[in-house]
C-alpha cells in the first residue's frame, strides 16, 4: 500500500481513536486516498504487512477463522460467556482455566458449573492463594488496604503458572484487579480473554466512566484537559 508523504512527515504513530465516523476507511475498503493522515495504513504500512505474515502460522490462524466465526454466529444474539463457550468447542479445547479475583469466587463457582455442563474440564485458581503477605513484596504496613491487618497479596504470576502446570488450554479472567490482569497475561501459556474487568465504583463496568465523563465522572479528566474534545492526535494539533 503506497504511503502517504506528507502524513508521515507530520505523524509517527497511529491514530485510530481520532478517526472521524464518517471515514473509517478500514470498513469500506482502504485505497490510496482514503483515511486520514494518522491512519496505520499511512503511517505504519510495513507493520501492517509484517502483522499480516503472522496468520501463516497454522495456530494463530485457526484463532482468527474460529473468533470471525463465532462473531458472526452470535452477533448481538449470545452472552459474552455463551461467545466463550462457543469459540472454545470450536478450537476444539478440553480444559479451561479460571482466574479468578478471590471476591469473585461465588461466580467462579457458578462459572466453572456452566463449563462443565458443556463438556470441559475446569481449573480455577484464586488471586489470594497461597496466601503470600504483602510485606513479601516490599510493601509498608502503611500501603496495605487495612494496615495493622495480616493482608496476603494478589499472586496473578502464581495464577498463570497454576493453570499453566494444569493444562489449561484457554484461561478466562474473572475479575482481577488493574496490573494483576496484566501479569497473569503476561504469564499464561494457554490462550486467555477477560470475561469481567474489575471496577468496584462502578460495578464492573468499566466503559460507563467513558460514557459519562463529561458528566458524572469528570474527574477523570487530567489538568490539561481540552476546552473542547481534540479532533486530531496530539502530532497534528497546531501550537
Amino acid at each position: 500500500m503506497p504511503e502517504n508523504p506528507s502524513a508521515k512527515s507530520r505523524y509517527r504513530d497511529p491514530g485510530c481513536a481520532y478517526c472521524p465516523p464518517a471515514v473509517r476507511a478500514c470498513q469500506a475498503g482502504e485505497s490510496e486516498r482514503r483515511g486520514p493522515g494518522f491512519c496505520p495504513s499511512k503511517v505504519d504500512a510495513d507493520g501492517i504487512e509484517d502483522a499480516r505474515a503472522l496468520y501463516e502460522d497454522p495456530g494463530v490462524l485457526k484463532v482468527a477463522q474460529e473468533s470471525a466465526r463465532v462473531e458472526a454466529e452470535g452477533y448481538c444474539r449470545w452472552t459474552r460467556v455463551e461467545e466463550i463457550v462457543a469459540f472454545a468447542k470450536r478450537m476444539g479445547f478440553r480444559k479451561i482455566g479460571i482466574a479468578t479475583c478471590i471476591s469473585f469466587v461465588d461466580h467462579a463457582r457458578t462459572l466453572s458449573g456452566i463449563l462443565e455442563s458443556h463438556g470441559f474440564e475446569v481449573a480455577s485458581a484464586a488471586c489470594k492463594h497461597g496466601s503470600v503477605p504483602k510485606e513479601d513484596i516490599g510493601l509498608a504496613d502503611s500501603e496495605k488496604i487495612r494496615p495493622g491487618e495480616y493482608e496476603p497479596m494478589c499472586n496473578p504470576v502464581s495464577q498463570a503458572v497454576m493453570l499453566n502446570r494444569h493444562g489449561c488450554e484457554l484461561n478466562i479472567v474473572l475479575g482481577l484487579c488493574i496490573g494483576h490482569d496484566s501479569l497473569f497475561f503476561k504469564h499464561s501459556e494457554g490462550l486467555a480473554t477477560t470475561l469481567v474487568a474489575k471496577d468496584r465504583v462502578l460495578a464492573h463496568n468499566p466503559i460507563g466512566a467513558l460514557m459519562l465523563a463529561d458528566s458524572y465522572f469528570e474527574r477523570i479528566w487530567g489538568p490539561e484537559r481540552p476546552e473542547k474534545p481534540a479532533k486530531l492526535p496530539a502530532e497534528g494539533r497546531r501550537k
